[in-house]
Order: C-alpha cells, then sequence, then structure tokens
C-alpha cells in the first residue's frame, strides 16, 4: 500500500476547554460526553485521509474516547487497523489521554471459535485486535453482546481475565438485557473485577432500555455509553427532504435503511421546528435528548464527515433540555 505524505499533528492545546467529561458509574474513569464510534466510515472501503481528519479533530474537540469492535469496516478488523495507523502517524504521543475500547461477540472468523460469548473466542480476538491497533493493551473491552449458548460465568470470567492480564484496563458489555445485567454485574464484583458500563442502542426511536436496564445499570453502579442516539443519521436534518446521492441510506452497502427514513421523515420536519427554537439542528436536538437521562454518562456518535464532529461536539455548549422540551421533542417526531 502507498501512503501519501500527510501533515504532522500536534494537538490543540485548548482540548479540555469545552468538553464536558463525566464520571462512568461508581468507577474513577471519567469519559467524554460526546464520544466517536468507529463501526462506520474507517473501514478498508473508506477514505484513510477522512478517517484521520475526523479522528483527530474530534480529539482536538476533546473527545478522548474512541471505540471500536473486532468486526468493524468492512472488511471485517479494517477499522481497527485504521484506528491503528492513525494511532502510529498521530496520536502514539497522546496514548495516555485516550480511552480506546473494542469488543467481540459477533460474527468475526469462520468456524466454531469466531462467533459468542466464549472464553476462547473473546480472548484470541482481544489479541487479534491489540495486533491489529499496534496496542499492548486496551482500555475497556466489552463482551458485545449477550450468548444464551454460553454459561455468563464463561464470558465474564474471559473479561475478568483480560483484564487480571493487563491486556484490558476496564470491562464493559454491550446489548444485554437487564437481568443478564444485573447477573453479569454480580459475577463480575465477585471475580474481583467489577464492570465498568453497559453500552446499549438508545435514541427517540429505540428506546428499549427504559425498560429496566437504565435501572439496572444505576442499581450496579455501571457507566452507559449509549449507541446510535442519531438511529443511523435517521435523526438529522440530511434526509428531512429526501435522500440525497452519496449519503448511506443512498449506498447499497450501508447500514441505513432506505424505508426507515421515508417512515419518519414526517417527525424529523416536525423536530426541526423545536430545534430551531433552541438554535441547534435536529441531530444535537437528538443527542441532548439521550443526554437528559443521569443514567448516561456518554452518547456514541458515528461521522462521515469532520463537520458532523463538530457539529455533535457544539451541542455541549448549549443548555440541557429541559423535561418540557423533551417532552415536545417526543411529541414532534411521534405526531
Amino acid at each position: 500500500m502507498i501512503y501519501r505524505d500527510l501533515p504532522r499533528y500536534a494537538a490543540a492545546p485548548d482540548r479540555y476547554d469545552a468538553m464536558r467529561y463525566v464520571r462512568a458509574g461508581r468507577s474513577g474513569l471519567k469519559l467524554p460526553a460526546v464520544s466517536l464510534g468507529l463501526w462506520h466510515n474507517f473501514g478498508s472501503v473508506d477514505s484513510y485521509e477522512t478517517a484521520r481528519a475526523m479522528a483527530l479533530r474530534a480529539f482536538d474537540l476533546g473527545v478522548t474516547h474512541f471505540d471500536l469492535a473486532n468486526n468493524y469496516g468492512p472488511a471485517k478488523g479494517s477499522a481497527e487497523e485504521t484506528f491503528g495507523r492513525i494511532l502510529r502517524e498521530s496520536l502514539a504521543p497522546y496514548r495516555d489521554e485516550l480511552v480506546v475500547s473494542t469488543k467481540a461477540g459477533y460474527d468475526m472468523a469462520p468456524g466454531p471459535y469466531g462467533d459468542g460469548g466464549s472464553r476462547k473466542y473473546l480472548l484470541a480476538s482481544l489479541d487479534q485486535s491489540l495486533a491489529r491497533m499496534g496496542l499492548a493493551y486496551v482500555d475497556v473491552f466489552y463482551s458485545h453482546r449477550h450468548d444464551s449458548e454460553t454459561p455468563l460465568d464463561e464470558t465474564m470470567g474471559a473479561l475478568s481475565q483480560a483484564v487480571r492480564s493487563g491486556k484490558a484496563l476496564y470491562a464493559g458489555i454491550s446489548s444485554y438485557g437487564p437481568e443478564h445485567t444485573r447477573e453479569a454485574a454480580r459475577l463480575m464484583r465477585e471475580m474481583g473485577t467489577p464492570l465498568l458500563i453497559h453500552q446499549p442502542r438508545y435514541s427517540l426511536l429505540d428506546r428499549t432500555p427504559e425498560d429496566g436496564l437504565f435501572e439496572a445499570v444505576a442499581d450496579e453502579g455501571l457507566g452507559c455509553i449509549v449507541f446510535s442516539p442519531l438511529a443511523q443519521g435517521v435523526l438529522t436534518d440530511r434526509y428531512a427532504d429526501g435522500i440525497p446521492p452519496g449519503s448511506r441510506a443512498a449506498r447499497p452497502e450501508g447500514a441505513l435503511d432506505a424505508s426507515a427514513v421515508a417512515e419518519h421523515a414526517d417527525g424529523v420536519r416536525r423536530m426541526q421546528a423545536v430545534a430551531r427554537e433552541r438554535g441547534q439542528t435536529v441531530a444535537q436536538l437528538a443527542l441532548a435528548w439521550t443526554l437528559r437521562r443521569p443514567e448516561v454518562t456518554s452518547t456514541l456518535i458515528g461521522a462521515s464527515r469532520v463537520a458532523q464532529v463538530e457539529e455533535a461536539v457544539a451541542m455541549l455548549a448549549q443548555p440541557p433540555l429541559t423535561a418540557d422540551e423533551a417532552a415536545a421533542v417526543e411529541a414532534a417526531l411521534a405526531g
């Protein structure tokens, strides 16, 4: 591969001035209120220059947390490879200022050892992730999903071993239901390596965590970082007037279903009126709505352009949503 010469990077000296940092549950770790996810737009099919620009601009704005998984791409593993290159070329001097997380649990490799929650898969995947990123450790290692075919104590034992081995500083879980979250937290406490955080999907279009999960993370003292807060881009101004060429909804390999855009277009247009009253975009309004919950430590954005990172972080300079404003947002979307 031929690499283009890129300008040398020096982090912005004021990078911590505007960001808000929130303690994750009962731990000592603080996360930025806005974190950057590398689920999309950091794979081998994407522009490296754009990926690097987004990551560096995010760090300049105080976004210290970068969230990955073993199978992020496409191709699988390539988002970690991209982030590893960004680290080598630009962010390595700032490693101790970064929170790097990765996950394993979904389909990654053929055969019986590339999916699920077994000790063999999780720990082998962690070693592979570290090699792709060129890291000695990650800050957070997650079980990406609950695997009903693997005993929960085996999955939690693998997370505990990852922490005890020094290959991860903290352990987390993602997309677990309330009861499995409580049981996972109990097991990890008994193992002496308490869970740090839970990562559920949460947005105005998916409020599942309100059905017991937020109560569970609060009771167990876990942090909570929510993913897909913009419903893969549905809750933005971008699709209010249709699907523009080149957008995620227009791409055949994209994760955004064009029918979902059409289904909620009227509601998004009504949200625009609420957003204008607050001097915000729809995306900023939707992000602020997720952060209104006291259980939410951080909201995890994806981005395809630097401007989207800047827009998300700028939301933090605006007043938090009041209860009345949150109700108005929900009513606007529902019609």
